[in-house]
């Protein structure tokens, strides 16, 4: 199967990024420098015009979205078991996959890019100020299903298998150290960021896309 995978280092994108390396199938990662606007070339417009990342070119075609992606992935590769396949423990996890992506992950972006939401600068520090403590509610959340799956004897939030919940919720608590969030006020969902983190696979991706995985700074 030919599979391209347009990313971005510390996007979410990440995401499948990591779920690629795990699964060792032939890939080939194309970065895409979004400080730089790379996403709104021609070029990158032509492969997805609303100009995010990720993409996923499978034979061809192109597939965005993340949670698309992941069942893509799941399917394409169903010896990695990156979902459940019992259909109430699927549905759970895709439950917790589409949380993070319409809901976490948007209130970052309020946080990191309030320019989405206004062009008027004291509008964006106040959907910004806004943002910022919803964001930590939601980690408190993240950290709450980390330890419901530790209860019920889970190794990953997906149950017996590593799979797209774990790479997004490390993605999720990066973003949070950038936010202003000191990841040990956490210290149960630092934990499990720092075990998925220490994966041979993931490894490799965060050398790839040259993350530090706490970006948080005493004020």
């Amino acid at each position: 199967m030919s599979l391209k995978l347009y990313f971005s280092p510390g996007a979410c994108s990440f995401v499948p990024h990591v779920l690629l390396e795990t699964s060792a199938a032939d890939y080939e990662p194309v970065m895409v420098k979004l400080h730089k606007g790379e996403q709104y070339g021609d070029d990158y417009k032509a492969i997805n015009p609303r100009s995010q990342v990720p993409v996923l070119q499978a034979e061809g075609q192109v597939i965005t979205q993340i949670p698309a992606i992941c069942q893509f992935l799941d399917m394409a590769f169903p010896q990695a078991q990156f979902l459940p396949t019992a259909p109430l423990a699927r549905a759970k996890a895709l439950e917790t996959l589409s949380w993070m992506n319409n809901t976490v992950h948007p209130t970052f972006t309020h946080i990191f890019m309030p320019n989405k939401y206004s062009d008027q600068a004291d509008v964006q520090a106040q959907v910004k100020a806004f943002a910022i403590p919803q964001y930590r509610k939601l980690l408190g959340e993240l950290q709450s299903l980390v330890q419901q799956a530790t209860e019920h004897g889970g190794p990953w939030l997906g149950g017996a298998h590593f799979g797209p919940l774990d790479a997004y919720a490390l993605t999720l608590t990066r973003w949070g150290t950038l936010a202003g969030n000191n990841p040990e006020d956490f210290p149960t969902l630092w934990a499990f960021v720092q075990k998925v983190a220490g994966l041979p696979a993931v490894q490799r991706v965060i050398e790839r896309e040259r993350l530090q995985l706490n970006l948080y700074k005493a004020t």
